[in-house]
């Protein structure tokens, strides 16, 4: 007896099943079954995929999902039975997202299903209106309910059964046979498919449960599943259901019924309108002919043209007509015409486009149509890398938008050709390695600290290592998972069994960043949709692959941060300098030396491409000085190529080489014999065998591919087309094999080039505006805390002022005050909306700057400013510019937004003064309030800026640090093995690895990171801790693709160590306003807690008189020596002031003991290779020699 599965969810029903459509597939074809139903929960994302499969194993696909029918508890299963049941599917689908979401859950309405009813089947089960109502209190009413369905489908409804053990099926199939009787229709047997193997019940529990945010031990989780929904076999689904056989029969019966035949493989462009008494083709060709002429105006200007200009033209009108040839013959000028359409729309709207990117700069009619800005022509790139005329396949621009404007550019698209005909296009987030391990280990209740462990040990590298990649690849991994006597191997067994399960299964829907494509009619005549629950931002349900096979044109609007950066930087620079010196970044010259100086003094941070450590070193050697030698580092600086780079260098600057044939020399000149780029490979194809550079093309395909008997083929073709040549066949063979080792890793110099020309502007920018430039990179970082930090360090190495915000200077943005100056931006301090901020900033446009805190709180709305984002204005240092120190400030605020509320009541309710005007609150005098210490100032703008923006905690300690440290961390070097040197630093983080510590330490100058490993770093734990000042005695080291160097701990002390060590004593230099009646009372309580500290060593404490007339050094008692502890020294910079504290530490001989104190800077520092201890011994030694 045959049997049929009709109910079939796949991992694309996202929350609730485990089946893997290859896995379906296998199950299937070792039962001999001849159909499988598709079946997923209001989606038909797997549609396409499913329907290949099953087409290539012989099986035929139905194609069907289980919708929501009316709310989220009602379901019941719709089969296409023909290509328009198909298309009535969709529609409802989609409608079910468009006008139907429930909570956010999409849900059809009965009538909706009953109105769109042709050629769908439809199957009744327990959880169907149907099925609820007859196990509700009111059976009876069941059969009105089922009589609505006959009305309208007739012998197309089935009252599904399933046995799975969950609770009322028995029930439901008595009554449904009842029904079935009574009204002469269908029961059909149905299995509820969401897992293939009986095995995987508890994966698929924990699937669900990961996705619900329960854990598989809770008992009061909902357990809507059973053991036996599984993929049973027909013999299984026939003893089954052996009581009633026609259950079975039936569902063959609908399996012959359902007949989809999807149409794949195609593209349906959509229509360009076209003027009359053109056609389509003639219209192209117009416009193309048109777009050259005004290019070439542009690269060749009319008063500059000589007697070459006939042979120059000739080529450029030779190559158009080639090009645009191949394209009516493929079918295309459609598609260019519309891309031709949108990028026009951004340039004339003022979003910015890019260059060029990917192959799609090869072509010269693209540059007459302005979809690229780079002339292929004169950087030798090819159209047939882009559009191959001897292999027939869409052309594919992918355009590069600006970030912020790309989503109006999607809009005019969806304005210009109909929302229903645009959508954009679904992606699949799916469970990686280490998200399955964290989230089965959650579900199984194992221990955070564990689960956190294993997914640390899979590594990172290489890409994308799956579970069974890194048990290979890392050995602790593979004893924790397989060996019986680790402590932890039988958690983390469990664990790893049952995550290999769920890796890499469907976790979520998203929607692709650029993809978007545009029907000829409606996007559902090809692919259901889904959408927000107004019906907005509506996405193709397949993926990028699927929708094209689809017969969709899918166009890319992808967003790019720089041409962001460029086009703020752009307006500040013309706002700046005026409409009469405007700069157009389009007509920039390429030949400009000072934009080259950027280059080749690796000034690169932010500049597009050339930003990475790597890049930088190798610009330092390279030092390029042309527009080429960009194109070929963009080029270059990837795995592969990269090992190239020395002998590239070389030969750059003047190194010999030699070409393996004369005809390759006009290929290869430019990068000097070596072969960089992909259209290397064809060009050297065409002038050494005589290809045609579409059949260059398919060689350098076929090259990438390495296919064995394919290889042979083409070997053959080149050495007979070499021989023509009269290369001989060793020398064929010799460039052949040179052509296949770079074929697999040459890069496509057509998006090599647009890159390069965003390079160029970036660093064009950034010579000759660096300040507009620097705050329009700040800009679009100002999120991203790190990346400011690191940008503001760039700012200042450029000489370039970054001033702190400032209610009466900033804007939201970042900007340029001046040539050399930043104002920063109050979007980018923490804890502020853009809507609060910007109301500060209208208030100050139009009614003048704040002129104190006051005027401040009663002209800002305080209902969008809370108190919270006050403090962080204040914090920031944002009202600095109101003339009162921060802590005033701080003290005032009540007051004044008690006065700001206390005005705006009055205002609301009229109250006047004697004169007729809104009566003002009285301000109260201000108190003085003690100014901030550094460390609470600083610690206020690192809560709220990210940084250390007005100085550094580690500042108060540098004269200190200079008695026993040489060097400041931007100044050191590597060291050889096993020598130290040392450093010191304030403790911004420590992180945990598997196999080490890492801790990063900054001075102010940079940033480094020491490693130790863990046994090491136990022993300076209490010393090592986060935000403070710590010393390090250790190895310094260069790490592979890192600008700055490493450091390997050795020792790790704190300050007040230090001191105990070699503090000789504490010196204070009293100025005239310290002298007070009450000093000597407050230096006694300040001094009492630490005369006598248990464990210290205990040094004298000595006060500086000095005036015009006479100086004088009082010591105090011997009673009065003191512990030198942060916490002293913190009191009596608080009191005396940061400036007139010094501590003086032993020195190496008595001369320099004699120097006076007020002179540390003649102290001689230890050298930099000298440890601590080496130090000590040094100097005791020297004493010897005098005592």
């Amino acid at each position: 007896m045959h049997f049929v599965h009709l109910g079939i969810h796949t991992e694309f029903s996202i929350t609730e099943s485990i089946v893997r459509i290859p896995d379906l597939i296998k199950a299937a074809v070792n039962d001999d079954m001849p159909a499988l139903a598709l079946t997923d929960l209001s989606n038909l994302h797997a549609a396409v995929k499913f329907y290949k499969k099953c087409l290539d194993q012989g099986i035929k696909p139905i194609l069907g999902s289980v919708i929501r029918l009316n709310n989220a508890e009602q379901k019941v299963t719709l089969l296409a039975m023909s290509n328009i049941g198909w298309r009535s599917l969709t529609e409802l689908v989609s409608q079910g997202f468009i006008e139907g979401q429930q909570l956010d859950i999409p849900c059809v309405q009965k009538q909706w299903v009953l109105d769109q009813n042709q050629d769908m089947i439809v199957l009744l089960g327990l959880h169907s209106d149907v099925g609820k109502m007859l196990n509700s209190s009111n059976p009876q009413k069941a059969e009105p309910l089922l009589e609505e369905w006959i009305e309208k489908f007739g012998n197309r409804v089935y009252l599904a059964l399933t046995r799975t053990d969950r609770p009322d099926e028995e029930y439901f199939i008595a009554e449904a046979i009842k029904l079935a009787q009574k009204y002469n229709i269908g029961v059909v047997a149905h299995n509820d498919v969401h897992f293939v193997a009986a095995t995987d019940y508890e994966a698929h529990e924990a699937r669900v449960c990961i996705a619900d945010g329960y854990v598989l031990g809770d008992n009061r989780r909902p357990r809507s599943y059973s053991t036996e929904q599984y993929f049973k076999t027909a013999t299984q689904m026939t003893e089954l259901f052996s009581d009633i056989p026609a259950a079975i029969e039936n569902s063959y019966h609908i399996a012959k019924r359902c007949n989809v035949s999807l149409r794949l493989g195609f593209n349906d462009l959509p229509d360009y309108p076209i003027p009359e008494g053109h056609t389509i083709d003639s219209f192209f060709a117009h416009v193309s002919e048109q777009g050259l002429e005004e290019r070439l105006d542009f690269l060749y200007p009319v008063e500059k043209r000589d007697q070459d200009w006939s042979e120059i033209r000739k080529v450029y009108d030779d190559r158009l007509a080639y090009e645009i040839g191949t394209i009516l013959d493929m079918g295309f000028p459609g598609y260019f015409l519309i891309v031709m359409d949108f990028i026009q729309w951004s340039k004339s709207n003022g979003v910015p486009v890019g260059p060029g990117r990917g192959s799609g700069a090869g072509s010269l009619v693209a540059y007459s149509l302005k979809i690229t800005d780079l002339d292929p022509l004169r950087y030798d790139l090819l159209f047939e890398r882009f559009l191959n005329p001897e292999r027939v396949s869409m052309p594919d621009f992918d355009i590069d938008f600006c970030i912020a404007g790309r989503d109006r550019v999607i809009d005019y698209v969806a304005r210009h050709y109909g929302r229903e005909a645009v959508s954009q296009i679904a992606t699949f987030g799916t469970m990686a390695a280490k998200g399955a391990i964290r989230d089965v280990a959650r579900v199984l209740g194992k221990p955070y600290g564990l689960a956190d462990r294993i997914s640390k040990m899979i590594p990172t590298k290489p890409i994308g290592v799956d579970l069974r990649g890194a048990l290979d690849i890392e050995p602790q991994l593979k004893d924790i998972i397989t060996n019986p006597s680790n402590p932890d191997h039988e958690d983390a067994a469990e664990i790893w069994e049952m995550a290999l399960k769920l890796e890499g299964i469907t976790r979520n829907t998203g929607k692709h960043a650029g993809g978007v494509v545009i029907a000829p009619g409606k996007i559902t005549d090809y692919s259901a949709v889904m959408c927000d629950a107004d019906g907005t931002n509506r996405v193709a349900q397949f993926d990028k692959d699927d929708v094209e096979s689809a017969g969709l044109v899918k166009f890319d609007f992808l967003g790019l941060r720089n041409l962001t950066v460029i086009e703020d930087a752009i307006q500040n620079i013309n706002k700046r300098i005026g409409p009469d010196q405007a700069v157009d970044i389009v007509h920039i010259p390429l030949d400009d030396p000072k934009a080259y100086l950027i280059f080749a003094e690796a000034n690169t941070t932010a500049v597009f491409q050339f930003e990475s450590v790597g890049m930088k070193k190798m610009l330092k050697e390279a030092r390029p000085s042309k527009f080429e030698e960009i194109i070929a580092f963009v080029s270059l600086y990837r795995p592969g190529p990269m090992d190239l780079i020395p002998d590239f260098i070389h030969r750059m600057h003047g190194g010999e080489f030699e070409y393996l044939h004369p005809l390759l020399e006009g290929v290869l000149e430019p990068t000097y014999g070596i072969m960089v780029y992909q259209e290397q490979v064809m060009q050297a194809a065409q002038y050494c065998a005589g290809y045609t550079l579409g059949g260059a093309d398919m060689l350098r395909r076929a090259m990438g591919k390495k296919k064995p008997e394919e290889m042979v083929k083409q070997r053959q073709i080149f050495i007979e087309g070499a021989a023509e040549k009269e290369i001989d066949e060793a020398t064929a063979n010799h460039i052949f094999d040179y052509m296949e080792k770079f074929a697999g890793y040459g890069f496509n110099k057509s998006h090599a080039a647009a890159y390069a020309l965003i390079a160029y502007q970036t660093a064009w920018l950034k010579a000759y505006y660096p300040a507009e430039f620097m705050a329009a990179v700040l800009t679009s970082e100002m999120q991203n805390t790190d990346s400011v930090v690191f940008l503001i360090d760039d700012c200042r190495s450029n000489q370039l002022e970054v001033v702190p915000p400032s209610i009466n200077m900033s804007f939201y943005k970042f900007h340029a005050s001046d040539e050399k100056t930043i104002v920063y931006g109050l979007g980018a301090i923490k804890g502020v909306g853009e809507q609060a901020m910007q109301s500060v900033i209208d208030s100050r446009v139009q009614d003048g700057p704040y002129t104190d805190l006051f005027d401040f709180c009663h002209r800002i709305d305080l209902k969008k400013i809370n108190k919270r984002t006050l403090e962080a204005l204040i914090r920031s240092g944002a009202l600095d510019c109101l003339g009162i120190d921060r802590a005033s400030i701080m003290a005032q605020l009540p007051e004044a937004v008690q006065a700001a509320d206390q005005a705006r009541h009055n205002r609301e309710t009229g109250i006047m003064d004697l004169f007729g005007e809104v009566e003002e609150v009285q301000r109260k005098p201000l108190k003085p309030v003690k100014a901030w210490s550094d460390e609470v100032r600083l610690k206020g703008e690192k809560d709220t800026l990210g940084l250390y923006l007005t100085g550094h905690p580690i500042d108060v300690y540098r004269t200190e640090l200079k008695s026993f440290i040489s060097v400041r961390i931007n100044e050191l070097t590597p060291t050889r093995r096993g020598v130290t040197t040392v450093f010191a630093g304030l403790v911004l983080d420590v992180v945990n690895f598997p196999n080490r510590m890492m801790v990063t330490l900054d001075d102010g100058t940079a940033r480094i990171e020491v490693s130790a490993n863990h046994e090491r770093f136990q022993r300076f734990k209490e010393i090592i801790q986060v935000d403070r000042v710590v010393v390090i005695e250790g190895e310094i080291y260069e790490r592979e693709g890192y600008d700055r160097p490493m450091g390997r701990l050795t020792k790790a002390f704190s300050l007040n160590e230090i001191r105990q060590k070699r503090a000789n004593s504490i010196q204070i230099k009293l100025l005239p306003e310290h002298f007070s009646p009450s000093l000597s009372q407050d230096l006694q309580k300040i001094l009492l807690p630490f005369c006598d500290v248990d464990m210290c060593n205990h040094i004298p404490l000595q006060l500086h008189i000095d005036y015009a007339y006479a100086s004088a050094e009082v010591h105090l008692g011997l009673n009065w020596k003191v512990a030198p502890q942060d916490a002293l020294l913190a009191q009596l910079r608080d009191y005396f002031g940061k400036e007139v504290i010094h501590i003086e530490y032993q020195v190496k001989s008595k001369a320099a003991k004699a120097v006076q104190y007020t002179q540390p800077t003649k102290i001689a520092a230890p050298p930099s290779g000298i440890s601590m201890d080496e130090a000590m011994d040094s100097y005791q030694a020297e004493v010897q020699k005098y005592s």
